[in-house]
């Protein structure tokens, strides 16, 4: 069985930026505070796109970077909380805008934690032998699900896309370990109301469970994966707020230059924000070939997920 690893990345984001300052006119509240207890200094509206038009740009750009032709894409997945329709789904309008000659797609709902269910999903074709290079899609408009007259959440998501090519690569590379977890117990406290499809929050429940598990689930898979913190050379959590992040960051041990952040650019781009975060760091260079990393998400549900695996996109022809 060949290891998994990402062959591929791109990202995409709208043009639209929101200010703090721009929250300023509409809302009781200030830059310095959204700062301070956020992290966050603007995100990006997609207005007139959909979650669709983030994802296939996302999607163009992960298979243009991975060298492949897109008839060797076998199958797609969409993680999303924000679909444009129930059906079809995000992943057969990719599928059919990309022409990807009828592959299996769809989409995966574990909100903010999607993206690293759905690298898993894909990972255990790839590794059954089932399937060999596997589109996997992080894409959320949580505009279209925000009340803007809630200031305690309107400040804190954006919209945005990033993808990866999973594929066989070389010993050594690729994912090493994984944790999935979920308690349904605490979807009272972040879900979408049905009645209004607006997001709601408990932000103080949330809040203490996201600093536990986020550490919790971060210093567990390193463990899995045989390694220490001080072999971790970059860790990639979910952006939701910098006072979680750091909290794991510290749990795990971690220097802050070793931590992404890209609360401050994006917000909360639930699914997208994972892959949005280490899309970036690749465009800037700062992964490199052997690059040990950890990916840590939380999410709606309540769910949340970690991956430990070891850099090195490309590796293919080495197999």
């Amino acid at each position: 069985m060949s290891n998994v690893g990402i062959i591929g990345i791109g990202s995409y984001v709208p043009d639209k930026v929101f200010t703090n300052e721009d929250f300023e006119k509409i809302l009781d509240t200030s830059d310095e505070w959204i700062t301070e207890m956020t992290g966050i200094k603007e995100r990006r509206f997609a207005e007139d796109m959909d979650t669709s038009d983030l994802a296939i740009k996302a999607a163009e750009a992960a298979i243009k970077d991975s060298g492949l032709n897109k008839s060797e894409i076998d199958m797609v997945i969409v993680a999303t909380s924000t679909p444009d329709h129930h059906f079809p789904t995000v992943a057969n309008l990719v599928q059919h805008a990309l022409g990807l000659n009828h592959v299996p797609s769809f989409d995966q709902a574990a909100a903010c934690t999607g993206f690293i269910y759905s690298m898993i999903t894909g990972m255990q074709f790839i590794k059954a032998g089932t399937y060999k290079h596997i589109l996997v899609i992080g894409a959320d408009k949580l505009t279209k699900i925000t009340d803007f007259d809630d200031r305690s959440t309107a400040i804190l998501f954006g919209d945005g896309a990033a993808a990866v090519v999973l594929g066989p690569v070389s010993e050594n590379y690729g994912i090493k370990s994984f944790e999935l977890g979920s308690n349904g117990e605490g979807g009272k406290w972040l879900y979408d109301d049905k009645d209004t499809n607006y997001l709601q929050m408990n932000g103080r429940e949330v809040f203490k469970f996201a600093v536990r598990i986020m550490g919790q689930s971060s210093v567990s898979v390193t463990e899995k994966a045989g390694l220490t913190s001080e072999d971790i050379d970059m860790f990639i959590p979910h952006q939701a707020n910098i006072r979680i992040m750091e909290s794991a960051r510290k749990r795990m041990g971690i220097p802050v230059e070793k931590m992404s952040k890209t609360v401050d650019k994006f917000g909360n781009t639930s699914a997208a924000s994972i892959p949005l975060s280490m899309a970036y760091e690749y465009d800037n260079n700062k992964l490199k070939d052997g690059d040990n990393i950890v990916l840590v998400g939380f999410g709606g549900g309540l769910t949340w997920g970690s991956i430990c695996l070891t850099w090195g996109k490309n590796k293919e022809d080495t197999v």
